[in-house]
């Protein structure tokens, strides 16, 4: 896509360093996470993990993984984002990876805006600063609800991840016939922020409201919109293959523990064959996802159908597993006590997040010559 993404060499997956990222995130989790820390980060205020996301990124690094060492980076990739959006995926991990450390980091990243990025991106890397992009209206994420009229910003945007707690928002409105990227504090005059009501409890969303709010004004390309849609399309596919993953978990240990006939129902035959369907779908999941990651870091000629594929799967594949995954709990897959309800509700909402994933059809379409 540009050297603002790219190393030059094929990223790989799961490389000895790629795997002990894995590794580490996942222990990460399991001694700092689980279901009492996710359902207390729900019921808080902000509704997030924040002391969770201070461990990953002061043990880990994790938001600074994308970002180039000029700029208080790793300077490793976004396939290495990647593998951590999957394992905090499979564990419904309320935290800002996607919204700061991925889609306001590359807001900036594609701008080219050196002074703009020496400004916001140290403290993205270390964590101090969480950021979250304005940039949908009511009806999804396109032309954007706020407009941009002599450095003042004016309108509402809607969804905006981790918007109720950010301290710098990102701002993408309309000025005229073009789209410009703001800059605004949190606490600056004119911003309202309102915590929206959800379906899925495990993520934050907000409404940003500007009043002729003053902002600082980013230099952008015209297509920013287009870019950093393919980006969150493929972190999200990433997010979708770790929930899909962390639900046929859940299910595997459930039916190897509860008892019928006296035995575990896993060992009932049709149940099996379900479980191997889930298997496969994750698996087959994971290497779009990830193809459609090394399209983006590379450049590839065929990045938008690498992108569409992997939204499109990915998006099936989370929601078919985890409704298998309820099915195979019983009735207590459904009631509030359980967590297989959680990645029920975080599977649909995934697919309604950064627009629907049907809006990539046209891309398949064209490319298999239909």
């Amino acid at each position: 896509m540009s050297d603002v993404l790219d190393p030059s060499d094929s990223p790989g997956v799961d490389t000895d360093e790629q795997a002990a990222l894995r590794s580490a995130v996942a222990d990460v989790l399991r001694r700092h996470g689980g279901s009492d820390r996710l359902r207390a980060a729900m019921a808080s205020t902000p509704r997030s993990d924040l002391d969770l996301w201070r461990t990953l990124t002061q043990q880990v690094g994790v938001a600074a993984l994308a970002i180039p060492e000029r700029f208080g980076g790793v300077g490793a990739s976004l396939v290495e984002t990647h593998i951590v959006l999957e394992e905090l995926g499979r564990e419904l991990a309320a935290v800002p990876m996607l919204g700061s450390a991925v889609l306001a980091a590359q807001a900036v990243l594609l701008t080219r805006d050196d002074e703009a990025a020496e400004r916001l991106l140290p403290g993205i890397a270390e964590g101090e600063t969480v950021a979250s992009v304005c940039w949908a209206d009511v009806a999804g994420w396109g032309r954007g609800g706020v407009v941009a009229d002599g450095g003042l910003l004016t309108g509402t945007a809607h969804y905006v991840l981790d918007g109720e707690y950010a301290d710098v928002l990102l701002v993408i409105a309309r000025s005229g016939g073009q789209t410009t990227l703001h800059e605004v504090a949190a606490d600056a005059e004119g911003v309202t922020r309102t915590a929206m009501p959800l379906m899925d409890p495990t993520r934050a969303l907000a409404t940003v409201t500007f009043e002729d709010t003053p902002s600082t004004v980013i230099a952008a390309p015209g297509d920013l919109v287009d870019r950093l849609l393919a980006v969150g399309a493929v972190a999200l596919s990433a997010e979708q293959v770790g929930v899909a993953a962390g639900a046929l978990d859940r299910t595997v240990a459930h039916t190897s523990t509860r008892t019928q006939f006296g035995r575990p129902i896993g060992s009932f035959q049709a149940l099996k064959h379900r479980m191997a369907d889930m298997f496969a779908a994750v698996e087959t999941a994971r290497s779009v996802s990830y193809d459609a990651v090394d399209a983006v870091v590379r450049g590839s000629h065929d990045v938008d159908e690498a992108v569409a594929a992997a939204r499109m799967l990915c998006s099936e594949t989370v929601t078919s597993a985890a409704g298998e995954a309820v099915q195979m709990h019983g009735g207590i897959g459904i009631t509030w006590e359980h967590d297989i309800q959680l990645f029920f509700k975080r599977a649909h909402a995934t697919t309604l997040l950064l627009n629907r994933p049907w809006t990539h059809a046209p891309v398949i379409e064209q490319a298999a010559g239909l």
